[in-house]
């Protein structure tokens, strides 16, 4: 099955190979990649695989009576064990800055390119093992993934696809009965776990990092890239990036480089702030957006601890280990205009700063604000006309969200069942729908819960003012800001009944619902026939507006499943998930399908089902989650 597929792995043609094969970790200096060797893996089988990407490299979808076969094929070659005629595994080389520190060498940790496969209509993917084993880039660790997040990376990536949002893809998850240990929230506790490994699909996994190697030794972190003043391999990975990946602006400007890296430059520039457009949009949060995290064509890339948003707060904060909040949701377009200021410094002396930073100016915020807009009236069904005061009424929406805890995806897809008339009675059926996806008043207790011991943060504000030099090392003056607001919070909260939050949110709701009915009457006044436009409005709002995300719950119950020997969650989750646009109807076909394969699998859809359903409000032990 694997044996049709047919690489050619022009990157490594292209761009410098280091001659050394030593596989311990060290200085990659004057080269792009490094050859590498998958380590085996004990025992390995598949917890799933995604038949849509598969396909892009022409592999067709298993008939029932060959799948075992396929499944043990695709075990043993997309773990590593054995490697496919034509794959040359390596890792990338490559720097960045995290959590906006130049952090040095970093590449190619856990994940082996393994090659570029030609699709069937000759298209160019490069495959990728995540997991897979040391490598010259694993400094400390120990190049290998687990199977709790290889799940969330493998659902993830298919997920984000299905949404519409540009992204790498995951075509295979397969475990093993090897055991690496974790300590999971670095509290001292850790276990035993399954490695896993991910096949991740992509153009390229080329990143803004990949410009970084050439970094002088940096002024605050005294750190360097292992490249420096090699500025002939900087022109290779433009000629290559270019070339492969935007050959439409290679031929407008063949004749004259600066204008080509300009021309790029401001198209990865157009690109990225779509991207982030699309993430807000959907509460998406991506937890570490570093350089070295950051796609050189515009793709959501590295799954680590993401988290798409329920309850919104626009100073949400995903990762666990993220402790000043850098990479928050409000804070996701700003920081990638600030990644994209340190692939503008990477790529001196090609593109003038001076050039690369009006591109930046003139290009990101204007780019991002028409793409948020465009996105968020499709999602409001504002389909006819685009006024001034849509941005307001966005606005004040998302505060209204806010303000009564409403959770971000149920609300979009609520609205499209408003009605426009002024019907009284139909109006308080659609606030109860409204008001009963909003925090209830136990859900405001648990996430409004101070999380700093008295005596603690009794300390931490003497230390601000008697030494600010220690406060800085161990605190910040956001987390003590964000602790007193949350214990201002928690005690107004005391103060109030179940009924008053309802009575509270129904007056925040009704007061935007009104201003959203009278945009929306001026739409109905510019249409030929209201029936016609309101059966578009609600078609272009049900394409826009998921029912289904990979909440962390939905996540979490389904990595339990398969920590248990039993992956059909995951499979049930993962069919759910190529469907997020679709009503209740695409649950039971995926449970229906499930039954379809085996009981267990069937009983496990059930069991999935009684907990809770896959688009309900979380239930409230999800509010304890951390991902780190």
């Amino acid at each position: 099955w694997l044996g049709s597929l047919r690489f050619d792995n022009l990157a490594l043609r292209s761009l410098p190979v280091d001659p050394s094969e030593e596989p311990a970790p060290r200085p990659v200096p004057g080269a792009c990649f490094c050859r590498a060797r998958p380590s085996p893996l004990l025992n390995p089988r598949l917890v799933a695989w995604s038949p849509p990407a598969l396909a892009l490299l022409g592999l067709e979808a298993a008939a029932p009576g060959e799948r075992p076969a396929r499944e043990a094929e695709a075990a043993l070659y997309f773990s590593g064990n054995r490697l496919l005629p034509g794959s040359e595994p390596a890792a990338h080389c490559y720097c960045g800055h995290q959590f906006g520190s130049f952090a040095g060498q970093l590449g190619d940790g856990a994940a082996m390119y393994l090659g570029e496969v030609l699709g069937p209509g000759g298209e160019r993917w490069e495959l990728q093992l995540k997991g897979a084993g040391l490598t010259p880039f694993s400094r400390q660790a120990d190049g290998r993934k687990v199977l709790r997040s290889s799940i969330r990376e493998f659902l993830c990536s298919e997920a984000m696809f299905h949404l519409g949002i540009p992204t790498t893809r995951a075509g295979t998850c397969v475990t093993s009965d090897s055991k690496v240990v974790r300590d999971i929230f670095y509290d001292g506790n850790p276990k035993n776990e399954r490695c896993t490994v991910v096949l991740r699909i992509a153009s390229t996994f080329l990143r803004f990092g990949s410009f970084e190697i050439f970094k002088p030794t940096d002024e605050y972190t005294g750190r360097k890239g292992p490249s420096v003043d090699r500025n002939d391999i900087r022109i290779q990975m433009l000629d290559y990036v270019i070339g492969t990946f935007y050959p439409e602006i290679q031929e407008a400007y063949s004749d004259n480089s600066i204008q080509r890296n300009a021309a790029f430059f401001k198209e990865i520039t157009k690109r990225t702030a779509r991207l982030v457009a699309e993430w807000q949009c959907v509460g998406f949060c991506h937890g570490v957006l570093n350089t070295d995290n950051m796609s050189i064509v515009g793709l959501t890339i590295d799954y680590g601890p993401f988290g798409f948003m329920d309850r919104y707060d626009p100073d949400h904060i995903c990762n666990g280990s993220d402790n000043t909040g850098r990479y928050a949701y409000n804070k996701q377009p700003e920081i990638c205009k600030w990644n994209l200021g340190k692939l503008a410094e990477a790529l001196v002396p090609e593109l003038p700063l001076e050039i690369s930073e009006l591109i930046l100016e003139e290009e990101y915020d204007a780019e991002f604000e028409k793409h948020y807009l465009q996105k968020m009236r499709k999602k409001l069904g504002l389909i006819q006309l685009q006024l001034e005061d849509d941005k307001k009424l966005v606005s004040e929406l998302l505060e209204t969200m806010h303000l009564t805890g409403g959770d971000f995806t149920n609300i979009f897809f609520l609205l499209s069942s408003f009605s426009v008339d002024s019907d009284p009675s139909r109006l308080e059926d659609f606030l109860e729908k409204l008001v009963g996806q909003c925090a209830s008043l136990e859900e405001l207790k648990v996430a409004f819960k101070p999380q700093m011991d008295p005596r603690q943060l009794s300390m931490m504000l003497m230390l601000a003012q008697s030494n600010p030099q220690l406060f800085a090392l161990i605190g910040t003056k956001a987390n003590i800001n964000k602790e007193l607001e949350r214990i201002e919070q928690f005690s107004k909260l005391q103060q109030l009944t179940a009924a008053d939050i309802v009575s509270r949110n129904q007056r925040h709701w009704k007061e935007w619902l009104e201003k959203y009915r009278v945009r929306l009457q001026k739409e109905v006044e510019n249409v030929g026939s209201a029936d016609v436009w309101n059966t578009d409005r609600v078609k272009v709002m049900n394409s826009n507006n998921p029912k289904y995300i990979l909440r962390n719950y939905i996540a979490q119950n389904a990595i339990e499943a398969a920590e248990n020997g039993d992956f059909s969650e995951v499979r049930n989750v993962l069919k759910l998930l190529e469907n997020p646009f679709q009503g209740i109807e695409s649950a039971r076909e995926a449970e229906e399908e499930a039954e379809e394969e085996g009981t267990t699998a069937g009983a496990c859809a059930q069991e999935a089902t009684s907990r809770a359903s896959y688009c309900s409000k979380p239930p409230l032990w999800a509010a304890e989650l951390c991902v780190t």
